[in-house]
């Protein structure tokens, strides 16, 4: 069942993928590399553990380096050119829900766990450089600064948002976000002090950390948790979520009706949804149905007119499925 979905910052046809058996309560992990070549998605390499993979972050400095995090509280570095394990921590005493490397300083690696706490880490180190305990519950995401290197943000079970500077262990920020559990959030690439989040509530907020009492602007329309939340590294006003609803939602928050597509051709929950950073409106996402999708969404043209959300469904030509076998 795919859990993450996250493409390379260097070449435009990689596609990771974690994913988890039996919905990640039990049994193995794999952590998948897919090429998308045209209408064509297909395994390039995939390294298998006892646990669950639960998310994945490619390394800004050497294209081949991966990272990825399981329920035994392991992260690995995994060099996928010469398939083996260049780097094992295993300080976290619970599942490492998030995993995400410094795209500024494109050396050090942030994680967050069920534990509750969270962890910064450099890949020539055998051990963890710096441990934050701020958090009450359970971490769900712990995601990086586009633009600051020492600069990160997290949610948490505990419904609250902490901005923090990679070193000091005390937050300098911390947001109420809503009284359930805030599951993931991301950084707006062209606006430096927007933040968005989403919860169990099933709403998306976007916050100014400048003035973080209230949201500038909340979006919904999901009807269960949404798990995952990307900010376009093409527009500043564009965004996907995933949902437990097993939909994937394209906002525009320049709108006043901001929900732009509605996209519901997973047949389970939606984890996992990335923007290609190469090829503008490009969008993959992964499912607990074992099926990774990647598609191209327009958002010009006169496709911006339409009374409601359309739903266009990708074909079985453009999607991987997350099986034990090779794709077919």
């Amino acid at each position: 069942m795919g859990y993450a979905c996250e493409f390379s910052p260097f070449h435009e046809t990689k596609l990771a993928v974690s994913a988890a058996q039996w919905f990640g309560v039990a049994g193995s992990g794999k952590q998948y590399v897919l090429d998308v070549k045209g209408s064509t998605v297909s395994q390039s390499a995939v390294f298998e553990t006892k646990d669950s993979v639960y998310d994945c972050s490619w390394s800004e400095a050497i294209d081949s380096h991966l990272a990825f995090s399981s329920g035994d509280g392991s992260v690995r570095i995994w060099d996928t050119k010469t398939n083996k394990i260049i780097r094992l921590w295993e300080e976290h005493k619970a599942e490492v829900y998030s995993v995400d490397w410094n795209p500024v300083s494109k050396e050090n690696v942030v994680t967050g766990s069920w534990d509750c706490t969270i962890k910064l880490w450099h890949p020539e180190e055998q051990r963890s450089i710096r441990t934050f305990r701020e958090h009450t519950k359970c971490l769900y995401s712990t995601i990086w600064h586009p633009r600051h290197a020492d600069m990160f943000a997290s949610t948490s079970g505990d419904g609250l948002v902490k901005v923090w500077d990679a070193n000091d262990e005390k937050s300098v920020m911390t947001i109420k976000g809503t009284n359930y559990e805030v599951l993931t959030c991301d950084w707006n690439k062209y606006d430096e002090f927007q933040l968005v989040t989403g919860s169990v509530d099933r709403a998306i907020r976007v916050w100014d950390i400048r003035n973080h009492k209230a949201p500038i602007k909340t979006l919904e329309g999901h009807q269960l948790a949404v798990r995952r939340i990307k900010c376009s590294p093409h527009s500043k006003d564009v965004l996907a979520s995933a949902s437990y609803d097993m939909t994937l939602r394209v906002w525009d928050t320049s709108k006043e009706d901001s929900l732009y597509r509605e996209y519901d051709h997973h047949t389970e929950m939606v984890l996992g949804v990335d923007f290609n950073l190469f090829v503008e409106n490009q969008i993959a996402s992964c499912s607990w149905d074992q099926f990774a999708f990647v598609w191209n969404v327009s958002l010009k043209g006169s496709q911006m007119m339409s009374a409601g959300p359309s739903k266009p469904a990708p074909t079985l030509s453009n999607a991987a499925p997350l099986t034990t076998a090779a794709p077919s």
